[in-house]
């Protein structure tokens, strides 16, 4: 993690998660759709699975929501509950590819097991620390129900479409990687700009 190109698509994967947040998370919840939180999620399973695929190493992924934290926070106003979603659910696909995606064996599959046990586990967590630890007056009111229907019934939607997009995140975030190595000075070069626009992008929807 010494490495400032690794640090460098950090911040573009981060970015682009909270692009997303940014554009597409507003329009969601803005029109209240239903089961907005799931959408979002895919999108953020896939590209923390990108950025897996560049760089699987263990802790790439937290910082990675860490970055879409601070983007989001930065950018709109900050709902406090969306910002703790963004960053435990990096913490919860960090420690899943950590575990399962270590070996190359069989990396397909275990990244759907892994995209799968990230979604349960970001939602259980969320859902646990922002109704009895945080105390959040939209949670604390639904109480236990909601809290298992946000687990079992959302967080079960976020799995199932994690199942199918994390293994094509990591994919590509594989052959971004091997492009990368060939091609060094206009990848990143091309990574360096991606930055600077997702940034003007955030800040322009601000």
């Amino acid at each position: 993690m010494r490495n400032y190109k690794n640090w460098l698509w950090l911040l573009v994967f981060g970015s682009l998660w909270g692009i997303g947040e940014v554009f597409a998370g507003g329009a969601l919840y803005w029109d209240t759709v239903p089961y907005a939180s799931v959408w979002i999620t895919a999108w953020a399973l896939f590209v923390l699975a990108m950025g897996r695929g560049v760089l699987n190493k263990p802790g790439s992924s937290t910082v990675i929501g860490a970055f879409a934290t601070v983007f989001k926070l930065v950018n709109v106003a900050p709902f406090f509950c969306h910002l703790l979603g963004i960053f435990i659910l990096g913490i919860a696909f960090d420690i899943a590819s950590s575990l399962l995606m270590k070996h190359k064996r069989k990396i397909y599959y275990r990244s759907s097991v892994s995209g799968a046990v990230s979604a349960y586990g970001g939602y259980a967590l969320f859902a646990l620390v922002i109704t009895y630890i945080v105390r959040y007056k939209y949670w604390t009111v639904g109480g236990l129900s909601k809290v298992l229907h946000h687990i079992f019934v959302s967080g079960s939607f976020a799995a199932l479409m994690a199942i199918f997009v994390v293994p094509l995140g990591y994919w590509i975030g594989i052959n971004g990687e091997a492009m990368a190595k060939r091609r060094p000075r206009w990848t990143y070069a091309g990574a360096l700009v991606a930055l600077v626009a997702l940034w003007i992008l955030g800040r322009a929807a601000g």
